[in-house]
């Protein structure tokens, strides 16, 4: 198996298990289990090959991975209630979920274009809109909307691995630095509390004001 190749299979089976952790968090059955996890494991990857025009989408072409987040989304409804605190486990599996989908996403968008640019934004849209799409099923407050950095800790990560793809690094050692960096960001945000500067002003109006 090639390093790309465990990337996204690593990346799919993490944010699976975050979708299903969600699951355990709503007290849903195993259909949703399921169902929470495919949707969190393949949606970052989805986008990525739709917006690439690379169809059919990846899952399509080989099913392993719809059976992977089906195995991953079985074992964690049978072994959820053993985590103490299932949304910080949650938070951090996104974490690593992210750094390793962040590269996954902008080798495709490389390879795909041969455009650094399309690869960051790529590498971004791949890690995170599993997480958002798992959050919006969920009902769950977004990782979008937490003070914490999320989406720049992608944005780093896949600028990391194209910066060191394109000064011609080995792509193990070019893997590697992108999916440190993106943990590290993210990982330091989560522990401690990192943000970006926010807009303060002034808050919006209610719609009712404006009327």
């Amino acid at each position: 198996m090639s390093l790309l190749a465990f990337l996204d299979y690593a990346g799919v089976a993490v944010f699976a298990a975050t979708g299903a952790l969600s699951a355990s968090r709503k007290q849903l059955d195993l259909v949703g289990f399921l169902f929470l996890a495919a949707a969190t494991g393949i949606g970052g990857g989805t986008v990525r090959d739709l917006v690439l025009g690379n169809i059919p989408v990846f899952w399509v072409v080989n099913p392993t991975y719809i059976l992977v987040c089906a195995a991953i989304g079985a074992v964690v409804f049978f072994t959820s209630h053993l985590v103490e605190s299932r949304y910080r486990l949650l938070i951090w599996l996104d974490a690593v979920g992210l750094s390793a989908y962040c590269v996954m996403g902008a080798a495709k968008g490389m390879a795909a274009t041969g455009s650094p640019t399309v690869a960051i934004v790529m590498g971004a849209m791949t890690a995170t809109f599993g997480g958002v799409l798992r959050d919006l099923l969920a009902s769950e407050p977004s990782v979008l909307l937490r003070p914490e950095i999320y989406v720049t800790a992608a944005i780093i990560g896949a600028s990391v691995f194209t910066a060191a793809s394109a000064s011609g690094l080995p792509l193990p050692l070019a893997s590697a630095l992108g999916v440190i960096a993106a943990f590290a960001v993210r990982g330091g945000a989560l522990f401690f509390g990192w943000t970006l500067p926010s807009y303060k002003p002034r808050p919006g109006r209610h719609p009712n004001d404006v009327m």
